[in-house]
């Protein structure tokens, strides 16, 4: 397996999984990222988002752009390109606190991001819980690493690594370790 252990989805309980990353700072930067759609869009996905508790929030994915590599999506994932989401702000306060329901195939899920200085550089917590099944839980543990990758990479000033591929790799070792 590649990347810190530290990098690693884990699970918290039977249908919530936790990821944490340290980020290049400042706090307001990566809040900026987690909350403007067209910084969003660069690492995770598109979409409006209204700041308040009860506000609407809505995600578009194009994975396939997100390292201007333009790598097209494996068979399994033919059709997520231009999916959508719809959700509801369930609170927000920034730049530490942003949590949302997060629709789904599966049912409702909630996404809660939590930042935090440290150092020079900002602690991310990524809490996805209320995952229906275990398919659930491997899908968006692998997904999450990879967008966090590339919202690393992005942050760190480096190219953006290809998503697709990424992607791939994190499923298998995913299999593995849930």
């Amino acid at each position: 397996m590649t990347g810190p252990i530290s990098h690693y989805a884990t699970p918290v309980a039977e249908d919530t999984i936790r990821l944490e990353r340290d980020l290049p700072g400042p706090i307001e930067r990566v809040w900026a990222y987690l909350t403007e759609s067209d910084k969003r869009a660069t690492w995770l996905a598109a979409g409006p988002m209204e700041l308040h508790q009860g506000g609407k929030a809505e995600l578009t994915w194009f994975n396939s752009r997100l390292s201007g590599q333009n790598e097209p999506p494996p068979e399994k994932h033919r059709n997520a390109e231009g999916h959508s989401i719809k959700g509801k702000v369930l609170a927000c306060d920034p730049p530490h606190l942003l949590r949302f329901t997060w629709g789904g195939d599966s049912g409702e899920s909630v996404v809660t991001f939590e930042l935090s200085k440290q150092n020079e550089g900002v602690k991310l917590v990524i809490t996805h819980s209320r995952l229906a099944n275990r398919g659930a839980r491997l899908g968006v543990s692998g997904g999450w690493h990879a967008h966090l990758d590339i919202l690393d990479d992005i942050l760190s000033g480096k190219p953006p690594r290809a998503f697709w591929s990424n992607h791939a790799r994190l499923e298998t070792e995913y299999e593995k370790r849930l």
